[in-house]
């Protein structure tokens, strides 16, 4: 049966390092600049939501090209669930999406994207429940739920309990990642504590996904609702990154490694040295990506000390010990740039995209590297219409996928496009 809140539109759209009429163009590139070559967006597919309220996307791309989605929306009668969606050939038609949640599961909204991570056939979720003891005084409360597909996302499995405490707090702000051996690693934020400011929890998974690990606190003083970030390195090194409050209300961007498949993590390494003095939470997460030489890459939004909004980058070469001066992405004057997000290939080359707010436009841009980080092309225009909360995935084959939320007074869409990196533009290890 058809499911009548779910439509699929497609139009072509080719553009080049600059649209212009049309047709792809090639930007002059500085000098030593590896990351200008002519590339190619391939047709844009939408998604249309007849709900009340969606969440922005989480997305991935596996090594056979298939694209991932995940979502959460409430429909008119403010019934929640968690949806997931896949592309199986590029260029494909969107499949019709399936609940992830169980009907007897209300996720926590919160308007934000559930994790997503994908292993050949197993594809996993992890999302807020809304807590079965949440009442007025406790309106913010939910547990961690971790749901499984082991069929290529065409169905989901009854969810299983992250969270370990059995209090009623909150737990969310979560992130998922799957390491080169096959451990699935989960973050989050957590109330347990009791203090004002929570702290940032991690578990693992080493069964598929079937049970998880103890508990383990990482760290305290953590930014509210700053989502956390998690990748791996190919010698088995994890990473996580969220947002720390310092003394003075100073609000860091930071980054813990571990060396034991996620048991023990380091002590948090701090990435840029904003010294950004906000008193409140900036609901803006950073993002993290390993190539297969080990560099770490961290991409975040802060306002500095001169309190200036920009999107930096930075990277580590000696496993997040410490970091590469950081350099601004955003290039636009008078708009105000917000919520990037970045993916990393094996090879080296980086996509970020984030958004670009004016008092009457809000678009979508991208910016990409060929050379690990060192130079980047110019920023490129990716929607039409106004859109938000970006997100971007990429498989070591350098196909990229792309989404961002649409909303408009009729209708919220998510707007799907990919993207061929040119083969043999690239670092590798000879280079």
């Amino acid at each position: 049966m058809k499911d009548l809140s779910f439509s699929v539109h497609t139009s072509s759209f080719i553009v080049g390092m600059v649209a212009l009429g049309g047709a792809a163009l090639v930007v002059a590139a500085e000098p030593g600049n590896r990351s200008a070559a002519e590339i190619k967006l391939g047709p844009k597919q939408t998604i249309d939501h007849a709900a009340r309220s969606v969440s922005g996307p989480s997305l991935k791309v596996d090594e056979r090209g298939t694209v991932h989605i995940t979502w959460m929306e409430e429909d008119k009668k403010e019934v929640r669930s968690v949806r997931y969606a896949r592309i199986l050939q590029p260029g494909g038609p969107v499949g019709v999406p399936v609940h992830v949640n169980q009907p007897d599961e209300s996720p926590y909204w919160r308007q934000e994207a559930p994790a997503l991570a994908v292993n050949g056939e197993e594809v996993f979720v992890t999302w807020a429940l809304s807590h079965p003891k949440a009442g007025p005084d406790k309106p913010f409360t939910s547990e961690l739920r971790l749901s499984r597909s082991i069929d290529g996302g065409q169905s989901f499995q009854p969810s299983v309990l992250v969270n370990d405490d059995n209090q009623v707090v909150a737990h969310s702000f979560d992130s998922l990642h799957i390491g080169h051996d096959g451990t699935l690693h989960i973050a989050w934020i957590d109330g347990r504590d009791g203090k004002k400011d929570p702290g940032t929890y991690a578990t693992r998974s080493t069964d598929h996904g079937q049970t998880v690990a103890k508990n383990r606190k990482i760290d305290e003083d953590t930014c509210v609702c700053c989502r956390t970030a998690l990748s791996t390195a190919p010698d088995g090194t994890v990473y996580l990154a969220w947002r720390k409050i310092l003394e003075g209300n100073i609000r860091e961007t930071v980054v813990a490694y571990s060396t034991d498949g996620g048991q023990t993590f380091s002590s948090p390494v701090i990435v840029g040295h904003d010294r950004w003095v906000y008193a409140g939470c900036p609901h803006r997460p950073a993002s993290l990506g390993v190539d297969r030489q080990g560099r770490l890459y961290v991409v975040w939004y802060t306002e500095g000390a001169d309190e200036t909004p920009a999107i930096y980058l930075a990277y580590s070469d000696d496993q997040g010990r410490t970091f590469s001066p950081k350099q601004a992405l955003n290039a636009s004057k008078g708009t105000f740039p917000d919520h990037p997000q970045m993916a990393v290939d094996g090879q080296g080359r980086v996509v970020v995209v984030w958004e670009e707010q004016s008092p009457v436009r809000r678009e979508v841009v991208m910016r990409y590297s060929f050379d690990r980080g060192q130079t980047f092309s110019l920023p490129i225009k990716l929607n039409e219409k106004k859109g938000q909360s970006p997100v971007v995935a990429m498989n070591n084959q350098g196909f990229v996928a792309l989404a961002w939320m649409e909303h408009a007074m009729l209708g919220h869409k998510t707007v799907l496009q990919t993207l061929q990196l040119p083969q043999g533009l690239g670092v590798t290890a000879q280079n």
